[in-house]
């Protein structure tokens, strides 16, 4: 059974590197469906996104303070992301027929 309400909790990283504080809640999904995330360059998350409505379907990015900041439409749920190409600036979507690409006026994090 999937979980309900669907939200994605953040946590500080604490002076130690090893420890986590401040569990709190960053984006609650309401009708969609999170799936894979990465972060880019400046703290932003974007989301593999669906299964709620159609509208939902696609990648949600949200700011740091997990306020929506935009939604890439596709026409099918997307189920992971990830950024590549040398810059890391080009998105790739993994949805649930098909592979989407798009290049970003941002980068992902390195390593991520």
């Amino acid at each position: 059974m999937r979980g309900s309400p669907r939200k994605i909790r953040a946590f500080d990283v604490n002076g130690d590197g090893a420890t986590l504080s401040n569990n709190r809640v960053l984006i609650d999904a309401g009708p969609g469906t999170p799936d894979g995330f990465r972060v880019d360059v400046h703290g932003n998350l974007w989301c593999g996104w669906g299964m709620g409505t159609d509208e939902l379907d696609g990648v949600r990015v949200f700011n740091a303070q997990g306020e929506a900041l935009g939604h890439i439409a596709l026409p099918e749920r997307c189920a992971n992301v990830c950024f590549g190409g040398r810059p890391r600036n080009r998105l790739f979507m993994a949805a649930s027929h098909g592979l989407y690409s798009l290049f970003v006026n941002t980068q992902g994090v390195q390593g991520g």
